[in-house]
């Protein structure tokens, strides 16, 4: 196979599945085999959700239900009644929502090709025919578990519906917009060269910057006022001057643009050697996973695979990743970090100096896949790009979990994921008769992770199958670019009976067997399972 049929080839070419049920995560699902090259053979009803049927294996796939277990939600709806999405995507307003768009069920499709992708792979290393299954509402947990793990570690500290408008902000020229920043002097020189209040720019801060924890940011109004007396090009200039993201609001047709030719980005990167043999429990055990990466995306990608059974050790920087002590704390770590990195290892490496670039590129090249989400261009000036440890490690997967993919609204623009909502239109499908406006529940970075991992399969599909190293790039954006073509739901519709909206805590006590517990804090288990499979024809 030459370089350039390496670097364009699907790496389940020639794998032929059987979808059964006309569900959303029975569509996702196969669209997301078809790109890593599967024949996808559709039709039939099933009971539950559907299900995923690799023919020939004797009964290796994955089933697809509604419920992990514990109460019974029999649809989107029900999901995000029952799991918590509901609760949270409403707070900022006081009171439940329904996400308009079936969230769940995008994410429980992208789980089950990852199931198939793991039942392959392990196939391909010697172990045996594996039967998957995955539930909508295992997907919605994993995307409150955060907001669990807070909510149980520390019961009083739990965010409640805060009534009035958060951002996106409106221009006197009526565009809405989005504005971000990590960093709080950033934050200080913008409200002040706009001569907002100081009392206002102090007391905005702390909600500005917890909104991603608490789903809500209630904001003084003085604020909102500054920038309602400007038009927005004044704002952005100022956004600009001090370091600050500020996006319009898109609509999905603005934002429309064509897939990449690989959803992945997957691309081989030479010859290499074969992977090591399958060992017991999970479809991952017996590879390495070398992980450097922060905040939502990059840690719940390592996770996901983590959890298929990778030994998955962390590079974080002196002193450990700031984001162990954040409260509440559960058994002295902070429990919304433990939520996304339990049972990983770490190691501390000071990427300042040589001598700890060179010590997290030797950890690199010891493992089968490296993991991180720093901005473009910071890997390759760490001396971690996938060309640099090419050599070094031929059979090393890449995987970038970026947030614009090279398509930044501007440059600079930081990539986090409410600009990525606003940005791609997501805003907008959320609109249900209203004011456009992001979730600030975390829905880019939750799906961005699921993304992530997936292109790390890919990626080990390619070395196993092809004989290579790969390297693989997904974003943010390709997160808001899956919502879009998913389009509009059916949870937002109004119809009787469904169950009062769950809160995160309420959620965990609910679906016990989707969490463990740890000092007390809930704590997500994989939203898979897998047996040996029987003959399930």
């Amino acid at each position: 196979m030459t370089a350039a049929t390496v670097a364009a080839a699907a790496p389940l070419a020639g794998t032929a599945v059987r979808a059964a049920g006309d569900t959303l995560p029975v569509r996702i699902a196969a669209a997301r085999l078809r790109a890593l090259g599967c024949a996808v053979d559709t039709g039939g009803a099933w009971e539950g959700a559907g299900r995923i049927d690799l023919p020939g294996t004797g009964g290796a796939g994955c089933d697809i239900g509604w419920s992990a277990g514990g109460a019974d939600p029999a649809d989107e709806r029900d999901v995000q009644a029952a799991c918590g999405l509901a609760h949270l995507h409403g707070l900022a307003r006081g009171g439940p929502r329904f996400l308009p768009v079936d969230y769940a069920s995008v994410c429980a499709g992208v789980l089950a090709a990852q199931a198939v992708a793991a039942v392959l792979l392990a196939r391909e290393r010697g172990g045996p025919a594996l039967r998957a299954s995955v539930s909508v509402s295992g997907a919605a947990l994993l995307a409150v578990a955060p907001y669990a793990a807070e909510a149980t570690a520390d019961p009083d500290g739990a965010p409640v519906p805060v009534p009035g408008e958060p951002p996106p902000f409106r221009s006197a020229d009526g565009v809405r917009f989005e504005i971000e920043t990590l960093d709080p002097e950033a934050w200080l020189r913008f409200w002040e060269l706009l001569g907002a209040p100081r009392e206002a720019i102090a007391a905005g801060w702390a909600p500005f910057q917890r909104r991603f924890a608490t789903a809500v940011c209630p904001l003084p109004a003085a604020l909102s006022a500054v920038l309602e007396a400007l038009p927005f090009a004044a704002a952005a200039e100022a956004a600009r001057a001090c370091g600050v993201g500020a996006v319009p609001l898109r609509t999905p047709e603005e934002e429309a643009e064509e897939e990449p030719p690989s959803p992945w980005r997957l691309r081989g990167t030479g010859p290499a050697g074969a992977l090591p043999p399958f060992t017991e429990p999970g479809p991952l055990s017996g590879l390495r996973v070398v992980e450097a990466t922060n905040r939502v995306q990059g840690p719940l990608a390592g996770l996901l695979l983590t959890l298929l059974g990778a030994d998955t050790v962390r590079v974080e920087p002196p002193g450990g990743d700031p984001m162990r002590g954040v409260p509440p704390l559960a058994g002295g770590l902070s429990a919304r970090f433990a939520a996304f990195n339990r049972g990983k290892g770490a190691v501390e490496c000071d990427l300042k100096t040589g001598q700890g670039r060179r010590a997290a590129a030797d950890l690199a090249a010891a493992g089968d896949v490296f993991l991180y989400n720093w901005p473009p261009g910071r890997a390759e000036r760490f001396g971690l790009g996938a060309d640099d440890l090419a050599a070094r490690a031929p059979g090393l997967v890449h995987v970038h979990a970026d947030g614009w993919a090279g398509r930044d609204p501007a440059p600079g623009t930081p990539a986090t994921d409410f600009l990525v909502q606003a940005h791609g239109g997501i805003a907008h499908l959320l609109a249900d008769g209203g004011e456009p406006a992001p979730s600030l529940v975390t829905l880019t970075d939750v799906l961005g992770g699921l993304l992530a991992a997936e292109a790390a399969l890919a990626g080990l599909l390619l070395r196993a199958r092809a004989g290579t190293g790969a390297a693989a790039r997904t974003a943010l954006a390709d997160a808001a670019r899956l919502l879009r073509t998913a389009g509009r739901g059916t949870a937002h519709r109004p119809r009787p009976g469904t169950p009062a909206a769950a809160d995160p805590a309420a959620a965990a006590e609910a679906f016990p067997e989707a969490f463990t517990r740890v000092h007390g804090t809930a704590l997500p288990r994989a939203p898979w399972t897998f047996t040996e499979a029987e003959d399930h024809r």
